[in-house]
């Protein structure tokens, strides 16, 4: 796998050589994002207040749970919110930018292929600014004064940061190297146990465990649209995961793109808009119709208002509302509507990808669990077992729980109530945030604002041996991943289930010419649970060289 890619990558530098110089000029004379014009006054540094950890600048605050969770709450217009935000939140959005940028300098070792890349996207992006709306380029410009000059070399701030934006989209379109493969689901009415809309979803997006490990939640009171709450991290106006004050919820699902060819707006920035401003599902999908998306995603929105969720599946070019008839919605990382779940790319996907086995196994978990709770929400959520219980390994793309997850996170929208969970992935306890007496908070020191009695207890998994063996395997576990210390025995040892250990071992073998270990390796992993096509079919074409090779 990793040869397959790396081979792709090299097909795709040595294109990108031909037209570098264009580009370079292109982009120095053009490619530039005109900054939203402000009143000269509002772009001022402002003095933030340090009481005992908490961070005070006018309304806005800014903490540290003991949970280890971040806590924000800003509010105004879009350059007051921008400022309080950049202003609060300066020294963690700058460790945040150099652990981001850390990890795409390991993913791209060679600093002229990483000079190639940064003009590449900032010619995909060269329009990026016009598919934003000006309240958005307003709040990242007001934070954008905060941004840490360290990294100018790469682009102004502001250029940087709305770039950054699109980074969950460019993780679509990298989805074969396991770097997207979220799962939520929703119940309501008969498949709930006291019949209220209960939405849980695994946030899979990984940039490195160091990028997850400061998560903020944040308490947006907007001057315009609905207050609400959005998981994220400095720097990031767009929403991952949120609830609004009227109830209404958004997760978004990467589903198989074609291949971009100009930018558009960030699937984060449409999430963000129908957070801020939909109160219904109906609401939601209007706003979602007004944009375009250069990758395919699916937003399951739930909906207090409507008492169900559904799912707003975007295409690069088309728009469809998927609702079902019962009283569950399961979303992984396949489109579902006639519209757009028929198409050839789809069908392919879910036949190559581990999205269908993912979603089967929601499905069975609800149907074995009975009617859901928050509590079985969490249990379903880290699950790591395959369909019929069987141990596919530790870490398996198919599985609901990929011990990869930014965060997991458990929304009942008509009570207004979110549970988030804690470091590490989706294992640490889930803590409960109240909406409804958030918002009325006036935080003049230091202190917890969580709902410590429906606080949902670390999973055990963490004390376990295995979980220990899992840290351990996890440092060969992607492809951009250094491989110079890795010991084929222990691999294996640490993680004997899953095929991808086998394939590493293999690798390793290979790479040396040892085709007979090789092969011994490939063999058994060829025996276990494989995740993707494509990995099978890496596997096969190996084995059949050791084959061919071996004395």
């Amino acid at each position: 796998m990793r040869k397959r890619l790396l081979k792709i990558a090299l097909g795709i530098v040595i294109t990108l050589l031909v037209v570098t110089g264009v580009l370079m000029l292109y982009i120095q004379q053009v490619a530039y994002f005109t900054p939203p014009q402000f009143p000269i006054d509002a772009i001022t540094k402002v003095n933030v207040m340090e009481d005992s950890g908490l961070f005070v600048y006018e309304q806005n605050w800014f903490r540290k749970s003991e949970s280890g969770l971040h806590e924000l709450y800003v509010e105004g217009d879009a350059v007051q919110r921008g400022i309080a935000m950049g202003a609060l939140t300066q020294s963690l959005a700058h460790y945040q930018e150099k652990v981001f940028t850390d990890q795409i300098n390991q993913m791209v070792p060679s600093a002229f292929y990483r000079k190639v890349l940064m003009y590449f996207i900032g010619w995909f992006n060269r329009d990026l600014d016009k598919h934003v709306v000006e309240e958005y380029q307003q709040e990242i410009y007001g934070i954008a004064q905060y941004a840490s000059p360290d990294f100018d070399s790469i682009a102004p701030a502001y250029q940087r940061i709305l770039n950054y934006h699109a980074a969950h989209d460019i993780g679509h379109a990298l989805q074969n190297m396991s770097l997207v493969g979220c799962t939520s689901f929703a119940t309501w009415g008969s498949s709930s146990q006291d019949s209220s809309l209960i939405i849980g979803r695994n946030f899979d997006f990984y940039v490195g465990d160091d990028f997850a490990k400061n998560k903020i939640v944040a308490f947006i009171n907007p001057d315009k649209g609905y207050k609400f709450m959005m998981l994220t991290f400095s720097g990031m106006v767009g929403v991952l995961s949120g609830m609004n004050e009227a109830g209404l919820t958004v997760t978004i699902n990467a589903a198989k793109s074609e291949i971009p060819s100009a930018a558009a707006t960030p699937v984060s920035l449409v999430a963000r808009e129908i957070l801020q401003y939909a109160a219904t599902i109906e609401e939601a999908y209007a706003i979602a119709s007004k944009r375009d998306l250069f990758v395919a995603e699916s937003f399951l929105i739930g909906s207090a208002n409507d008492n169900r969720a559904a799912l707003i599946e975007k295409s690069n070019t088309e728009t469809a509302l998927y609702q079902v008839e019962g009283t569950q919605l399961i979303s992984t990382n396949h489109f579902q509507s006639n519209q757009l779940g028929n198409t050839e790319l789809n069908q392919t996907h879910k036949q190559q990808s581990a999205s269908v086995y993912r979603y089967e196994r929601v499905a069975e978990l609800l149907q074995e669990q009975g009617k859901n709770t928050i509590e079985k929400t969490a249990a379903l959520l880290r699950n790591q077992q395959g369909q019929r219980d069987k141990d596919i390994g530790m870490g398996n793309e198919k599985l609901v729980n990929q011990l990869i997850a930014h965060h997991g996170i458990i929304f009942q929208p008509e009570k207004r109530l979110v549970w988030i969970s804690t470091a590490p992935w989706q294992l640490g306890k889930f803590v409960c945030y109240d909406l409804n007496k958030v918002f009325q908070l006036n935080l003049n020191a230091n202190r917890e604002i969580y709902e410590s009695d429906k606080e949902i207890k670390a999973d055990t998994f963490i004390t376990t041996p295995a979980y220990a063996d899992f840290v351990k395997y996890s440092a060969y576990r992607f492809a951009f991943a250094p491989r110079e210390n890795l010991n084929p025995d222990s691999v294996v040892a640490w993680n004997p289930n899953l095929y991808h250990s086998y394939m590493l071992a293999g690798d390793y073998w290979f790479d040396r010419k040892e085709y007979n270990q090789a092969r011994k390796f490939y063999e058994l992993a060829l025996t276990k649970e494989i995740a993707t096509f494509a990995e099978r079919e890496h596997i096969t074409k190996n084995l059949a060289t050791c084959i061919t090779k071996a004395p």
